[in-house]
């Protein structure tokens, strides 16, 4: 018999928690979160909490917990949106659908509880966090910004009546010998002469993050304002965002670039590749993976980009070129192998057409998946 509960005592936070661990043990593919972030949805004081509310809920048979989900309903993307939605999200389970409609059919439940109209998932509290659910590229490692699950995950959610929302496409960009690199930094220096930009001269990261982390922001809600359920950023979330950057970027990953008062025009931050290291902690920060760790920062052969934006004044101008072109002389110059682009929509043709320049592979797809709820 399956027994869902929702997530009160300490110990249920506990098993909520450590639930992905368990079923992905031993997973090479798996990517998993920050344990020490995820503690902190259970926190009141959550600075999502401002906007959003969130249930949670694990299931049970014969005593062991055999899945996982919660329920976010993000009032600020409603509002936003004008929809009436909620998201389901954190949804891990065993291959066993009676166990995926148990926990489904509780956040459904809770969906007409709040007056909702429709269920849509899986997503974080914001497009920020690790979204969709990957239905191709099973054999391929995830990274850190990205979910894992097993295939089975969306046999399950077809048969509960789950329809397709939007699909995301992951690329492996290797460098293209074909590719005039020369030639593209020379719309890049047009823009440069004509708005009088300049690459940042700053080398210290922290410096960096103090000085302009908040316009990055500022960009990427002007440059991805109309993308796929993005919400209006809160101060809380951009500095718990920029204290999470300090961990993982130094200055070989940041190309930024700043008009004549040094406000910032276009900007590119990659990561290193992680993912495996924290594979091997269950996404610990143990004492001991800080010298990988570091190691991986200051020289990694794989790098995932992480946000990439340019103001809006300044498309069509060449400059959107600028962060890219950095990446490809690093491909080039075999300082890297190859970059993971994470997820970039199905529809948004002016990343994907930049994108093809390079030697280019599509080797994951990730969908979100929706329900209408009949109240």
């Amino acid at each position: 018999m399956i027994e869902v509960r929702e997530v009160k005592t300490r110990r249920e936070k506990k098993d909520f928690l450590k639930f992905p661990l368990k079923l992905y043990k031993g997973c090479e593919y798996y990517s998993p979160a920050l344990y020490i972030s995820e503690k902190d949805i259970f926190k009141k004081n959550y600075f999502y909490y401002k906007t959003c509310e969130a249930i949670y809920f694990n299931a049970y048979k014969d005593g062991k917990i055999v899945g996982r989900i919660g329920g976010i309903l993000q009032k600020s993307a409603n509002e936003y949106w004008n929809q009436k939605r909620v998201r389901f999200t954190r949804y891990d389970v065993i291959d066993d659908i009676e166990v995926s409609k148990a926990l489904l059919e509780k956040v459904e439940e809770w969906t007409k509880e709040k007056g909702m109209e429709e269920i849509f998932g899986p997503m974080g509290f914001s497009d920020m966090e690790k979204e969709g659910l990957l239905i191709e590229g099973f054999d391929e490692p995830t990274t850190f910004s990205e979910n894992y699950n097993f295939p089975y995950y969306k046999d399950h959610l077809e048969k509960l009546g789950y329809v397709k929302d939007v699909d995301w496409i992951c690329h492996q960009v290797r460098d293209n010998p074909e590719f005039d690199i020369d030639k593209a930094e020379k719309f890049v220096k047009r823009a440069f002469e004509k708005y009088n930009l300049k690459p940042c001269p700053e080398t210290d990261t922290n410096k960096i993050l103090d000085r302009y982390g908040k316009s990055f922001f500022d960009i990427v809600e002007e440059s991805y304002g109309d993308l796929y359920q993005v919400a209006p950023f809160t101060e809380e979330q951009i500095n718990s965002m920029i204290d999470s950057f300090r961990l993982i970027l130094n200055k070989r990953y940041i190309y930024l670039v700043v008009d004549e008062n040094d406000e910032v025009a276009a900007f590119g931050l990659s990561f290193p590749f992680v993912a495996d290291i924290l594979n091997k902690t269950g996404g610990r920060l143990y004492p001991w993976i800080f010298p990988s760790l570091i190691r991986r920062m200051k020289k990694s052969k794989v790098v995932e980009f992480a946000l990439i934006g340019v103001r809006k004044k300044y498309l069509r101008t060449g400059l959107s070129w600028a962060p890219m072109i950095n990446t490809a002389r690093a491909l080039r110059n075999k300082e890297v192998d190859y970059c993971e682009t994470n997820l970039t929509l199905e529809t948004n043709n002016p990343i994907i057409n930049m994108l093809s320049h390079f030697d280019m592979r599509d080797h994951r797809r990730v969908r979100t998946f929706i329900k209408k709820i009949d109240n």
